[in-house]
């Protein structure tokens, strides 16, 4: 018995390796081992707080924490069961080199101990640490586009006015400004909305880094849109100039209009800029008088200046001249007596033919003046009372002539007087 077992070894071990061989044959040909793709396969990055608690931050470079193609062999009965929510992407801040890479861990969430291989066609994340900064920003409010024509921008104003963000240090220095825009093409109303806060560098373009953290992302944005209107700027003088002088009536503005804007409810009821009596004051002048003025101080409550150019800053020039003097030849026949008792007559016998009645004023009225525009009177009973007489008696007197005047820019200088004789009426 023992001989026929131990017998014949060499034929038995062949017979053996025959079999298994055989056997392994079988089972490929019914379950061979095939490959399966899957492609953007993300990568989870574990314990990043490794690099964050030391104050650090990352970026993956290059879109390495997404493998693009994944290739999975085993045996078809495996494959065909798996998808890619199966494949598992892994990359352990803990693996981190010296050169910034992570190597990538492949797996597959079940039946992975009977796989034949699994490969991406990236094998590491690429990261770029650097240190984590954080700054303080001024948040400003700010306006693209064009109202509609006739109104302006008025204040811009947002509920918050600070903002922090923090981010890789290479980035965070970057940012100049930080501002809320709010677009307001078209608009003739107030807006009141969200808006969103912008990054923006030295060379005035957006940066937009998903690696920064913002302390606010939106924040509450109102712009008040006012209407214009262009109105003349309006001054009265007063005060008595100099003996020998008189006020022109000419007063200069180095801007003569100006355009306000504000509520159109406001500005319907303003028709000019006035300047309050008292800022121009002719006292004493002997010469042109200059008042500067800063308009700002008298628009009215709820009204600015619309051109952001014009500071509200003028000249006011009242204009003052010297008086001239010029003589109109009345005729002696012209002259009017009043106050002549009925029992007397008057008759002028100096001079002949004409009175000479001196009239001051400004060289540009009195050239105006003709005489046909002077009225010359013999007041008898306000002479009389002057004289100190009681009653008019015959006689030759030395009478004044008063000059009444159809125009109030001239005066008469001094008195003329005419030789009148008084006789009595038979």
């Amino acid at each position: 018995m023992k001989n026929k077992i131990t017998k014949n070894w060499g034929l038995k071990i062949a017979s053996f390796l025959c079999a298994a061989g055989l056997w392994l044959v079988v089972t490929n040909i019914n379950d061979p081992v095939v490959s399966f793709r899957v492609s953007d396969v993300p990568v989870t990055i574990r314990n990043a707080n490794l690099i964050t608690d030391k104050g650090q931050v990352y970026e993956v470079l290059d879109g390495t924490d997404m493998i693009d193609v994944v290739t999975i062999s085993a045996p078809r009965s495996i494959i065909d069961t798996l998808d890619k929510s199966n494949v598992v992407a892994v990359a352990d801040v803990k693996d981190l080199t010296s050169v910034d890479t992570i190597p990538i861990k492949l797996s597959i969430n079940k039946y992975n101990d009977k796989l034949d291989g699994i490969k991406g066609n990236i094998d590491s994340v690429r990261l770029s640490v650097e240190e984590k900064q954080t700054r303080s920003l001024p948040l400003r409010p700010s306006t693209i586009g064009e109202v509609r024509d006739g109104y302006m921008i008025g204040d811009v104003t947002a509920d918050q006015n600070l903002l922090r963000i923090s981010g890789p240090q290479s980035v965070i220095s970057q940012v100049s400004k930080a501002q809320a825009e709010v677009d307001i093409s078209g608009f003739n109303s107030n807006i009141d909305t969200d808006a969103d806060i912008r990054l923006y560098g030295e060379d005035g373009k957006e940066i937009k880094a998903a690696n920064i953290e913002k302390s606010i992302s939106k924040v509450r944005v109102n712009v008040k849109i006012l209407q214009l209107k262009e109105v003349p700027v309006r001054c009265a003088a007063n005060g008595t100039v100099a003996d020998g002088y008189q006020y022109t009536g000419v007063i200069d503005y180095t801007v003569n209009t100006i355009q306000i804007a504000g509520k159109s409810q406001v500005l319907e009821h303003i028709n000019a800029i006035e300047i309050p009596e008292g800022i121009v004051d002719l006292t004493g002048a002997a010469e042109n008088v200059v008042v500067p003025v800063d308009l700002n101080d008298y628009l009215p409550e709820g009204v600015v200046l619309a051109d952001e150019d014009f500071n509200g800053q003028i000249e006011i020039t009242a204009h003052v001249e010297q008086e001239t003097q010029r003589s109109v030849r009345v005729p002696v026949n012209d002259i009017v007596f009043t106050g002549l008792p009925e029992e007397y007559e008057a008759v002028i016998t100096e001079p002949e033919n004409e009175c000479s009645i001196m009239l001051v004023g400004l060289s540009s009225n009195l050239e105006t003046v003709t005489a046909a525009d002077v009225t010359a009177l013999i007041d008898l009973e306000s002479w009389m009372a002057d004289e100190g007489m009681a009653e008019l008696a015959e006689g030759s007197y030395w009478i004044p002539v008063n000059a009444i005047l159809s125009k109030d820019t001239v005066r008469q200088r001094d008195r003329a007087e005419v030789r009148v004789h008084i006789i009595a009426k038979n």
